[in-house]
């Protein structure tokens, strides 16, 4: 009896080996000529990523009377990057002590960017009583540590951005209170917070005017209502969009808002009426400085790599910098939707996919910054989105882009000779670096330079 059950638990463990060799290799399910396509597209991503994303850098080093050192020894390392790539960073604050200092290892291993959230209902559940405390913890946290933050989001017809206690008031008092919410958060953080997303999801939402006449019953307001937006023109949306702005570029003229959207790499619908809408509001000198892309819906669909170069180029028309803003794919089980890759939503699914990604985004000239949408499959938007495991064990996608982001796009370990005029030149990621030199009588010094994009990048360093 002991016999039969080992053997029937051998075939079984063979037969799930099988399943799942199987299951993986239709991952890569896709026609010769999907492949192909893939392949060009990413080639050209990476010749744009040697071209764009590098500037030359010339070095001369003299000695304590000018004149140039010849022979000395230059060693060159890259220690961050301008590009911004980022990640969801505030389940940290709510992790023990343990939990969050691996968590916190593992983001600023990889990441130098994050969104923090003021959505209005969570930031202010009692009326006049904002979280400002917990927000400034956050950035204290980001200066710390070297990262970017950026708010998100001022303005949103969603639930989460139309507080219970506000859809009580008068119409006129929450339109005053919704500009000195704006007004408040841009202007008092102004040298903390440069980014902003102003308004999130304007044309899949609900106009602010109609947001303000939903009734509440039980304090609980249908979600899916919000997202009721047909029949709904783009000039009806325009002016409460367009009030958002011109707030929060009065609050602070040197900000840097953003817009975001989602549905703008599965549906050309929606990218056209973005597209317009964004259009139609630079033809008001509405202040917009940026372009968010949400990278997630549907949930399950494989981006085809030509919609996504598409869609670039096209938004590329407005002049203004994109960023791709809620990426997170997963490693779920499910199927893969969207007809350009067949199969299911496994880790190593999830690793090529976000590796396609990112070399398609970070190789296109105009885009700014790249932010995944969680970090840690324990507590997660989208179930098995993150990089890491419920234990913060890094999972495929995380070493993929870690090797990506840490070791191909950045520029380390270059070693020089200045020759007789005391220079040396080379060609490296845009960041921060740190050079050292070691003279021909072994005097060594450590320099600071940062190789900025559009700047002629030449330095002379005394030793």
């Amino acid at each position: 009896m002991n016999m039969t059950f080992v053997l029937l638990f051998q075939i079984k463990r063979v037969f799930f080996l099988i399943f799942a060799i199987i299951l993986s290799l239709t991952i890569m399910a896709q026609s010769p000529d999907k492949a192909k396509i893939e392949q060009e597209l990413l080639s050209k991503a990476r010749l744009n990523i040697e071209k764009y994303r590098k500037g030359d850098a010339s070095l001369v080093l003299v000695d304590a009377q000018g004149k140039p050192i010849n022979g000395a020894k230059v060693k060159i390392n890259q220690v961050s990057q301008d590009f911004l790539f980022g990640n969801l960073s505030e389940e940290m604050f709510r992790l023990s002590p343990e939990d969050s200092a691996k968590f916190q290892e593992k983001f600023t291993g990889l990441f130098n960017y994050t969104e923090l959230t003021v959505k209005w209902w969570n930031y202010e559940r009692l009326q006049g009583k904002p979280e400002w405390q917990k927000l400034q913890q956050k950035l204290d946290w980001c200066k710390h540590n070297g990262i970017t933050p950026k708010g998100h989001t001022l303005g949103w017809t969603h639930v989460a951005g139309t507080p219970e206690w506000l859809m009580k008031l008068p119409i006129e008092m929450a339109d005053d209170l919704y500009k000195a919410r704006i007004q408040n958060l841009v202007g008092g953080f102004k040298d903390q917070i440069k980014m902003w997303d102003v308004v999130n999801e304007p044309i899949n939402t609900i106009t602010w005017e109609m947001a303000l006449k939903d009734t509440i019953s039980d304090a609980k307001i249908d979600e899916g209502s919000r997202y009721n937006v047909e029949g709904i023109t783009l000039e009806q949306f325009a002016p409460w969009v367009g009030k958002s702005y011109q707030w929060a570029y009065q609050a602070n003229q040197k900000g840097d808002f953003h817009i975001n959207e989602f549905y703008i790499l599965s549906k050309p619908e929606t990218r056209a009426k973005y597209y317009q809408f964004v259009k139609m509001l630079q033809t008001r000198n509405i202040p917009i400085n940026g372009i968010g892309i949400q990278a997630h819906e549907p949930r399950e669909m494989w981006f085809s790599p030509l919609e996504i170069v598409a869609t670039y180029q096209k938004f590329d028309e407005l002049g203004l910098p994109l960023h791709i803003t809620e990426f997170i794919p997963q490693s779920s089980g499910k199927n893969i939707t969207g007809g350009w890759r067949e199969g299911v939503w496994t880790e190593d699914a999830q690793a090529e996919f976000a590796e396609q990604f990112y070399i398609l985004s970070f190789g296109h000239p105009n885009m700014k910054s790249i932010h995944w949408w969680g970090l840690c499959d324990r507590n997660i938007w989208l179930k098995n989105g993150g990089l890491l495991d419920r234990d913060f064990n890094p999972k495929p996608v995380y070493t993929r882009l870690h090797k990506l982001i840490k070791e191909d796009w950045m520029t380390k370990n270059v070693k020089l000779t200045t020759e007789k005029n005391g220079q040396v030149t080379f060609r490296g990621f845009y960041g921060k670096y740190q050079i050292k030199v070691t003279s021909p009588d072994g005097r060594t010094k450590v320099f600071d330079a940062h190789l900025a994009e559009k700047e002629n990048n030449n330095w002379e360093f005394k030793l």
